[in-house]
């Protein structure tokens, strides 16, 4: 141990140092991260409240009878909506998530809910990674969020190609919140390496709007997929 005038210079540093960091990880918010960027347009964010309430309806048992419906209602047409998946249908294998057709858009939507706190799958896929363990087209990914967005896909790739082509100027949108948001982000990124999958659909008619998003890829991969990929966080989050 050094010992200059009684004190332990060495364990003083450390703390100081740990001091230091956790100051500035106290102070540290959302903010500071986006400080530089530009603000999005009105037409980049128009989507992002209407995809919200697509989101919301995924919690809803039967849309036409809704009993969470928020006042100025889900913006859904219960005829638009092509499938609605449970944990029962997936077998908490992916959170729950719809399939709707948004004509007055021009949108095929993907929407899947949040992270359910009493349900233990959600966590079991939450927990089902580990640092370089996946890697994905250069980069690194989250395993599990990976496993049930290819669950995903491979249940509904056939609906998706048949929309995709018989609506050819339409997007394919996928968006999530919390976990469903990272389950998404993977799901584009699997649309855009697979695209013969879906009829060959062309990349800048895929987007994913990642509501609170997970931290489900590396850095050079949220960089190569800026285009398709929109994350949405509140700024005063930390």
């Amino acid at each position: 141990m050094s010992i200059i005038c009684g004190v332990p210079l060495l364990e003083c540093v450390y703390c100081l140092a740990c001091a230091r960091w956790a100051w500035k990880r106290c102070l540290h918010t959302a903010g500071h991260d986006s400080e530089t960027w530009g603000l999005a347009s009105a037409e980049e964010f128009e989507p992002v409240p209407r995809l919200c309430r697509y989101i919301l309806a995924v919690y809803e048992d039967d849309l036409r009878n809704p009993l969470w419906e928020p006042s100025e209602g889900y913006g859904i047409d219960p005829d638009w909506l092509l499938l609605k998946r449970t944990y029962e249908d997936t077998r908490g294998r992916a959170p729950p998530y719809i399939l709707y057709v948004d004509h007055r858009h021009a949108d095929i939507v993907l929407a899947i809910r949040g992270l359910n706190l009493a349900k233990e799958s959600d966590y079991q896929m939450l927990l089902d990674n580990k640092l370089g363990r996946k890697k994905f087209d250069g980069g690194y990914v989250h395993n599990g969020l990976l496993k049930a967005a290819e669950l995903v896909l491979e249940s509904e790739c056939e609906i998706l190609k048949e929309l995709v082509e018989k609506y050819p100027k339409y997007t394919l949108t996928f968006t999530g919140h919390s976990l469903g948001s990272g389950v998404a982000a993977m799901l584009a990124l699997i649309a855009v390496q697979n695209k013969d999958k879906l009829a060959n659909i062309d990349r800048n008619r895929i987007r994913c709007y990642a509501i609170a998003p997970a931290r489900c890829m590396s850095l050079n991969l949220a960089v190569r997929y800026a285009d398709v990929i929109n994350s949405v966080v509140l700024q005063a989050s930390s």
